[in-house]
């Protein structure tokens, strides 16, 4: 049955850098346009996390070489790494369209995200952006009074506010181009954040986990999952231990009790648990729809999961 979906893309579906991001939008064009030749309305949204680092180092670096050069807030290495992602996404997934001779228009949209200033996240950073480093290299940084945080077992990183998304600003275009036929890359790397002040939307020293956005946005369009795609096939308890149990389906009150268990690591799998009940909590857009599902697999396996073979789905009850 034909579905609305928005699709965060997890980092394995980017790559880390210029050369691995060209070869992996190959591999994820292929997949996307899989489930639209299956009839689905789909939304992508992407993270940034190496991307968001590097441009930020790229100008800090060119600031500390000539004093012309200006250090660029958070804001604007968030819009910059939107144009520069979905540049390569949209590229591929049109060519992967006139492969299969399929007529669907694809473009990004540069994403503004309403967050609130007042947030507690401004003063407790815990995003991880960039590339992995050696805890001497974080030690480095954290002398210089850059945070950073050991990010799930896979090294250090630095890490910025990460605040919750209040709304999508451009969220009815988005819902425009999706009833026109068109495929949105929207809210690239959880969008870019903005409060308001003065009466206008001011860009805010911070990275908005992508998850978070795409159920927001999920909300907002009237979309009937939420698909988080990650680098596992099912969402695991216990996880790397003798017990380790996959899931098949969580529910809400599962699910809960399992983030009362700390099961998931904060760095990794607990942003998307949440982002995933956040959609699956909130309201479908008419009374006769279907209760909202979140999935979360692997790029390769969403297919699949959409036709309840594999992955992990997150329901009410």
């Amino acid at each position: 049955m034909k579905k609305r979906i928005v699709i965060a893309l997890g980092g394995n579906a980017l790559g880390d850098n210029l050369k691995e991001q060209m070869a992996a939008a190959q591999v994820t064009a292929a997949a996307i346009v899989d489930l639209v030749e299956e009839g689905h309305e789909l939304v992508i949204v992407h993270g940034n996390g190496p991307q968001v680092g590097m441009i930020e180092t790229a100008f800090e670096t060119a600031a500390k070489a000539d004093q012309h050069f200006p250090v660029l807030p958070m804001s604007v290495c968030v819009a910059l790494s939107q144009g520069y992602i979905g540049y390569d996404l949209q590229n591929t997934i049109r060519m992967e369209l006139d492969k299969r001779g399929m007529k669907n228009q694809v473009a990004t949209i540069i994403t503004q995200v309403e967050v609130d200033s007042c947030d507690k996240a401004f003063e407790n950073p815990t995003k991880p952006i960039g590339g992995f480093m050696t805890k001497d290299e974080a030690d480095v940084l954290k002398v210089k009074g850059i945070p950073v945080m050991e990010d799930a077992g896979r090294g250090w990183r630095q890490v910025v506010a990460s605040p919750r998304p209040v709304n999508i600003i451009e969220a009815g275009t988005i819902k425009a181009l999706l009833e026109a036929g068109q495929i949105p890359i929207a809210a690239g790397g959880g969008g870019i954040p903005v409060a308001m002040k003065d009466g206008q939307y001011r860009g805010m020293s911070a990275v908005i986990d992508k998850d978070f956005s795409a159920a927001c946005l999920a909300g907002l369009i009237g979309a009937d999952m939420l698909i988080i795609l990650t680098a596992v096939e099912k969402v695991a308890i216990n996880f790397g231990k003798p017990d380790q149990k996959w899931l098949d389906i969580l529910t809400v009150t599962d699910a809960e009790k399992y983030i009362a268990e700390n099961q998931f690591a904060k760095g990794s799998m607990l942003p998307k648990i949440q982002a995933s009940l956040a959609f699956v909590k909130s309201s479908p857009a008419c009374d006769h729809a279907e209760p909202h599902t979140a999935l979360i697999t692997l790029l390769t396996k969403a297919g699949d999961g959409i036709a309840g073979k594999t992955g992990t789905r997150i329901v009410k009850e």
